[in-house]
Formats: structure tokens, sequence, C-alpha cells
């Protein structure tokens, strides 16, 4: 299969410019069969208050943006995950949307809050989906999540080929350097789709990339461009969990000692 990232910059605030801005960019990926778009994708990131937040906001079920996304994916005959700027009734998530030809697949709730985003979003609710598309199977972290080494292995054990991560990375190169090992770590592919550009005091660091389970980096992107990347994988690599003939990398762990990760 071809595995895909979109690197640009949404659009504060303003989801039909967002759109116009990706409409080209998803073209170029017309290859894909899995495309990865940025955070917050539908309403870019630094809010100048959490009204301006919520204007941005759209439900899951009833999102222009994720049917933008849906018309493209039956177009194309492909899937994209986008980072999603979700509205729950009052509350606010800083969501990923996994998206189909046959429309909304599943959603992923991001779990670790960076900063000011505490401020704005609740802490995700819906766990660590993995989501089996017949061909692979996708699990989702987004941005921050890059740092906690548990969501990954969560996602490894219930069987994700490919780990889709949003981001809106400002970190210099921090996760960029982290996510490759995370790949090799688990043995999975990982696409990171980052943004550029700037918002308020905020300058985003690019450098999407896409990893495979040696923790090679098959893709990656320039720090301040736009970009996309299509690269072809086979996912059975990431089904191949072992390390030498005598070492596999889940049926050597020993959770009894791990208990203090529950603490």
């Amino acid at each position: 299969m071809r595995i895909a990232y979109v690197q640009f910059a949404p659009a504060l605030a303003d989801r039909e410019t967002t759109i116009d801005r990706l409409r080209p960019l998803l073209d170029e990926c017309r290859e894909a069969d899995l495309i990865v778009l940025p955070e917050l994708c539908n309403s870019g990131y630094c809010f100048t208050d959490r009204r301006q937040a919520i204007g941005a906001a759209e439900p899951f079920e009833r999102s222009r943006f994720v049917e933008f996304l849906a018309e493209h994916c039956r177009r194309r005959n492909c899937r994209i995950v986008s980072g999603l700027n979700e509205r729950d009734g009052s509350v606010l998530f800083n969501s990923a949307v996994f998206v189909g030809p046959d429309g909304p697949v599943g959603r992923y709730r991001k779990l670790h809050l960076f900063k000011d985003e505490k401020d704005i979003f609740e802490a995700g609710d819906l766990g660590l989906p993995v989501f089996d598309c017949g061909q692979t199977k996708i699990g989702m972290l987004i941005c921050f999540d890059w740092m906690f080494p548990e969501a990954w292995r969560v996602l490894m054990l219930e069987g994700a080929d490919i780990i889709c991560h949003p981001a809106n990375l400002v970190l210099p190169e921090l996760a960029q350097r982290a996510v490759p090992i995370h790949a090799m770590l688990n043995r999975l592919f990982v696409v990171t789709a980052n943004r550029v550009g700037a918002e308020g005091p905020l300058t985003f660091t690019g450098m999407s990339l896409i990893a495979d389970p040696l923790g090679n980096v098959l893709a990656s992107a320039p720090r301040d461009a736009p970009q996309t990347a299509v690269v072809a994988i086979d996912p059975q690599l990431a089904r191949d969990k072992m390390i030498t003939p005598r070492n596999h990398i889940v049926e050597d762990r020993r959770p009894a000692e791990y208990v203090r990760l529950c603490k």
C-alpha cells in the first residue's frame, strides 16, 4: 500500500480557506491509499481565547471539514486521518478522525494535552482505539502524545500496523528524532504530519516524516514549506516482531515487573 503525509499551514479559524489550501495538496497524493494531515487541521491552533476555539470547532457527526475529506476519499478510493477541533456539546476535544470512502470511520481524542491546550480542550475519553481496515490496522496519536511510550506500546499490542500522528509540533526537532525510535521499538510504521508557519507566538517546526519498523526514515519534509510525500510500504513488515531468532518484542515482555507504570 501507499501512505502519505501532507505538510501545510491551516488557516486560523477559517475552514474554507484551509479547504482551498488542502485541495491541491490532496491531489498531489492521488496515488496514496492512506493520507495523514496535521493536528487541528480544520481550525488552526493558536486561538486568541476559548471563544474563538469554540467558533472554529465542529461536531464529528456534522462536520463540513470531515465531509470534505470524505468526498476526497470517495473520489480517490483512499482513507484520511486528520486532526479535528471537535465540539461535543459544550466540550471541546483535540481529536483525530479516520475517514474513508464510506464516510467517517472513527476518532481518537488526544490524551496528553500540551501547555495552553489545557485551557481549551478536555483530555481524551475514548482510549486508544485501533481500526481494522482489512489490509491494515490503524492507530492514532496526536502531537504531544509522542512523549509517552506507553501509548505507543498499547497501540502496538492492540495490533496497529501503522500509527498516524497528526501534529502541530513546536519543540525543535524533539519529536522528529523520537518518532523513528518509537517505530523501531514497536516494529511498526509511523506517519507524522506536522504543520508549518506561525500563529501568535508559536512557530511550527515542519519536518513531517514517515518511518518504518526498523526506524528508517522513508520520507521527510523541510522545516518551513508545504510538502507532500507518498511512500510504498508492505504492512506485513509491521507484523514481524522478531528481533533475533529467539527474541520477540511481545512474548519477551515481563508485564508483572512493570506494574509501577500503572500507579
